[in-house]
């Protein structure tokens, strides 16, 4: 069973971002071999902060030598070998899979660039993220491919248009 915890900052926008969160990432979770996870007995949190900008400069800097913010990052707490046997890996039948964390004025910035709201926008970065908390790399040639399908697939799933499609003029 698929656990949400989510906190923001007030910067972020009056909406129920916990029920987004959590459809956002059981379909990403559902498209993948480990669909299980997000129904199976075990209890499978992940960790969800809508942050500002500045605190995901902080954790960028820290993480990844990268003094700016970016629109998600994602902080993996099960190795990827591991995952087909995480219900087994717990003793009491619960596991944090990992943390995402959303930066407001980017993801802002990114959705009006992209004319999407920013809850569609964000609906994405947590399908991403997510993918990231299984091991999905979208640096590594037919890795990146896959995980860019797995992505539209969730997104078609909840209604919003494939993100990386290019309108030509």
């Amino acid at each position: 069973m698929l656990e949400i915890a989510l906190s923001h900052e007030d910067v972020w926008p009056e909406h129920d971002w916990e029920a987004l969160a959590t459809r956002a990432a059981t379909a990403a979770i559902s498209r993948t071999p480990y669909g299980e996870l997000a129904t199976g007995a075990a209890t499978v949190e992940i960790s969800i902060r809508l942050a500002t900008d500045a605190e995901v400069q902080v954790l960028n800097a820290q993480y990844r030598q990268k003094d700016k913010p970016t629109n998600v990052l994602s902080f993996p707490m099960v190795q990827a070998d591991l995952l087909e046997t995480i219900g087994q890996n717990s003793d009491d039948g619960e596991v944090l899979l990992g943390d995402i964390v959303l930066a407001h004025e980017t993801c802002a910035r990114e959705a009006m660039e992209k004319g999407v709201s920013l809850e569609d926008h964000a609906t994405h970065l947590i399908v991403h993220g997510t993918l990231h908390l299984l091991g999905y790399d979208h640096m590594v040639g037919m890795e990146a491919e896959a995980m860019e399908a797995i992505e539209i697939d969730a997104l078609k799933s909840l209604g919003l248009a494939d993100p990386y499609l290019i309108e030509e003029d």
